[in-house]
């Protein structure tokens, strides 16, 4: 927990260390293909982003902006893998769940080839990532930062208020993306809802952060911040998957069972705006983002 003297800037090197340290384990599980690592790797990627985007101005002007770069040169090279892994097996395990008239078993088994195909095609370009010297030098950069910070002096202040006070911005953040997604035509409430995700994932990274020293309050903020990015997810992860099935089915399922998965993705897209409104109501009171 804080003590008087703990500063913001003190939180925030203290989560980039974390993360670094996170970052830098991982080379060898992801080179090695193991189970989640792909996941963990790209994580850490979006919470270092996160913490350096949403506390920029404690650092000098453009300071942290290469690094800020590169570590979404890497998000994105890991991203290809990941995400492919991700749809293929969620849509399978949904095929299975279909009708015996859908012929789940052939069309879960159809998914999972093709899973495993398009994995296999982008693989070369995570090894790629991690071979690059931007890599290494991505890691440097964290290496120099957490040595030398390029703080400025409001990096002094008082963690406690502090957080609070960025916290209260995100959460205002959020709320606004919220009302744009929610008053969107249907031909641009799919781009917005994402965008909402994005600033409920930032918010929810910012009360990781102050946790440590903010404790069950800032446990509470990231938990229902986490909340409105899991059911934005569900909703862009149905964009997705209906997406790709309209464009490019794989060979050798049953089209039958191809669309009534089609029709399953249309369904959770409005399931997850329903319960949009509601989720974001707790996730929105003001007293959340008071963590002194």
């Amino acid at each position: 927990m804080a003590t008087p003297e703990t500063t913001v800037g003190q939180v925030l090197l203290a989560r980039i260390e974390a993360q670094a340290v996170v970052l830098a384990g991982l080379d060898d599980a992801v080179r090695a293909d193991e189970p989640d690592a792909v996941h963990r790797m790209r994580v850490a990627c979006r919470r270092l982003r996160s913490a350096l985007r949403t506390f920029r101005r404690l650092f000098t002007p453009g300071a942290t902006d290469e690094l800020v770069t590169d570590l979404r040169w890497l998000a994105a090279a890991l991203g290809g893998a990941r995400d492919r892994e991700v749809l293929a097996q969620r849509l399978a395990a949904e095929a299975r769940e279909l009708p015996d008239e859908c012929e789940p078993q052939r069309v879960a088994a159809a998914l999972e080839r093709w899973g495993e195909a398009e994995y296999r095609e982008v693989w070369p370009e995570v090894v790629a990532a991690l071979d690059d010297p931007r890599r290494r030098a991505l890691g440097e950069a964290l290496a120099t930062l957490l040595a030398d910070p390029p703080l400025r002096r409001r990096a002094a202040r008082k963690a406690l208020p502090e957080l609070s006070r960025i916290a209260a911005r995100e959460q205002r953040r959020t709320a606004e993306r919220v009302r744009t997604a929610l008053a969107a035509t249907p031909e641009d409430r799919s781009l917005a809802l994402h965008e909402a995700r994005k600033a409920a994932k930032r918010a929810r990274y910012a009360g990781e952060t102050a946790a440590p020293v903010a404790g069950a309050r800032a446990d509470r903020y990231a938990a229902r911040m986490k909340a409105v990015q899991e059911v934005l997810g569900e909703h862009q992860d149905a964009v997705v998957a209906a997406a790709t099935l309209a464009t490019h089915a794989p060979t050798g399922g049953e089209p039958f069972g191809y669309g009534a998965l089609y029709a399953r993705q249309l369904a959770t897209q409005e399931t997850a705006r329903h319960r949009l409104p509601a989720i974001w109501r707790r996730a929105a009171k003001r007293k959340l983002a008071h963590f002194g």
